[in-house]
């Protein structure tokens, strides 16, 4: 599976068209919504759309998510028994504020016998902020997303397009994600017709170390699959920088220089990265 999340889409279970619409779209990871999306009353017709739509398939190496409902609500163990013998990899947990909801998600898991199945935290209050590195570091979690819209009213903000207040909980989440190793995504963007404020703020978490992006609209993959996305001088790059350290390798130079810099194999890792996007990329475009 791969690690590459420029993109992922929220995509409501009640909305049988989205869903199959989401097979054709490029974008790298579908988050099929059983929580914020679907109103109380709809949950269950929610769940058993979604298995349909599951069992069905056809959505290619785009990586699947599900969105459940807390263990702490009605609904919560419902959609994680479902969910455990769908194609679903990954289970995105909202408002996870402490590393006891992951471990109760995971040992229902166990029980379900599916040790394979990755976790998500939602990091949407000032609790997940506070605990955001031990919740990071949780064995079986593979990502941290940015509930950007809950946190800031849980701060009391007012409405900034720089999200001056929320620097703080963002910078510490991509701090928190670069220590344990896994990826971090920004929130999601909700002025879905203003593309020029996407552009901005896919920029801004870019700077600030971002991954990738939560989406409500498949309006928002284009730009967004750009802004984190490698583009050709940075193929280029990646490419003259490993072929840089393979000579140095072979005459046997612990260092190599191209441009007239020093390459370190953190330049090395880099550029493997690079190139790996830009591989995981082609396959998804190919479908």
């Amino acid at each position: 599976m791969t690690t590459i999340l420029r993109s992922a889409l929220y995509m409501p279970a009640v909305n049988q068209r989205a869903m199959d619409k989401a097979r054709e779209l490029p974008v790298d990871a579908v988050v099929f919504d059983l929580e914020d999306a679907v109103a109380a009353g709809k949950k269950a017709a929610a769940r058993e759309q979604l298995l349909a739509q599951l069992a069905a398939g056809g959505y290619g190496p785009r990586q699947l998510v599900a969105r459940c409902n807390a263990l702490a609500t009605p609904w919560g163990e419902a959609d994680i028994r479902a969910l455990a013998v769908t194609p679903v990899t990954t289970l995105c947990l909202p408002k996870v504020e402490s590393v006891a909801q992951l471990h109760q998600v995971s040992a229902l898991l166990e029980e379900l016998q599916r040790p394979d199945m990755t976790l998500w935290a939602m990091i949407e209050t000032p609790a997940g902020v506070a605990n955001v590195e031990a919740i990071a570091g949780y064995g079986r979690l593979t990502a941290l997303l940015m509930g950007t819209t809950d946190l800031a009213c849980e701060l009391r903000l007012p409405s900034d397009p720089a999200r001056t207040g929320l620097q703080y909980a963002l910078g510490r989440c991509v701090m928190a994600a670069r220590q344990a190793g896994v990826t971090v995504l920004d929130g999601v963007y909700l002025d879905i017709k203003n593309e020029a404020g996407l552009r901005a703020v896919c920029e801004q978490g870019r700077a600030l170390g971002f991954d990738g992006k939560t989406l409500i609209h498949p309006g928002q993959i284009a730009v967004t699959n750009t802004v984190f996305g490698p583009d050709a001088a940075a193929l280029e790059h990646a490419r003259r920088v490993l072929d840089s350290w393979e000579q140095a390798t072979v005459a046997g130079k612990g260092v190599a220089v191209l441009d007239g810099k020093l390459i370190e194999t953190m330049h090395v890792d880099e550029a493997r990265r690079v190139l790996a996007a830009a591989a995981h990329i082609e396959r998804l475009e190919r479908g």
